[in-house]
């Protein structure tokens, strides 16, 4: 007869239980549970709105457009009227459209002509502003080709996109919002969200 402590022959070895198989167990499981905890707090993210103002790495698409293609630097003519456009995520093709202080204008002008803060904002003289004048909330869709300004169609306020959308004339006291441009890919990208703030400014 062998050892009482020894199993029959082609029997599972017993294996003395210090503690420390049970010990592990419980770390492993304590691991765990942290980790599944931490899981459960760590915030969501949220998926792209339509409400949502533009974001560094967006699109701009043509409002007008049939379908909601990147504008891309060469569809921006030198000196034309300018482009109505919405920021759109570049991830999920959420075009930005819920709210009407997303709106932008684009255009390009002679990058020798631009002034300023402008210079940086621009992406080969395309620049981007908010298409709301903070006067009174107007949509600014005028453009003065003789002194390549744009114009508020409700009272007439003239902004200089040259310099920032600065006040020419008019009863407005404050610049349009300038939305910073990069090019990607030969496409027109948000660099950097609204320098201010956009809608009606109180003076």
């Amino acid at each position: 007869m062998g050892d009482k402590g020894e199993e029959a022959e082609g029997g599972p070895a017993r294996v003395p239980d210090d503690g420390t198989t049970r010990r592990v167990f419980l770390t492993a499981v304590s691991v765990l549970g942290i980790e599944t905890v931490a899981d459960a707090a760590r915030p969501a993210v949220a998926a792209p709105s339509p409400n949502d103002r533009p974001k560094e790495g967006d699109f701009l698409v043509a409002v007008d457009a049939d379908q909601p293609v990147p504008l891309e630097a060469k569809d921006i003519a030198l000196n034309a009227k300018p482009i109505r456009a919405w920021p759109m995520d570049p991830d999920g093709n959420v075009v930005r459209n819920g709210s009407r202080l997303n709106r932008v204008v684009v255009l390009r002008l002679d990058p020798a002509a631009l002034t300023g803060d402008t210079v940086q904002r621009a992406a080969e003289g395309v620049v981007a502003y908010s298409a709301i004048c903070p006067h009174a909330g107007c949509e600014v869709s005028g453009w003065s080709e003789e002194r390549a300004l744009l114009e508020c169609s409700c009272h007439y306020s003239h902004y200089d996109p040259s310099a920032g959308a600065a006040v020419i004339d008019g009863p407005t006291q404050r610049p349009l919002a300038a939305l910073p441009l990069k090019i990607v890919d030969g496409k027109l990208v948000v660099a950097k969200p609204f320098t201010g703030r956009v809608g009606i400014v109180p003076t």
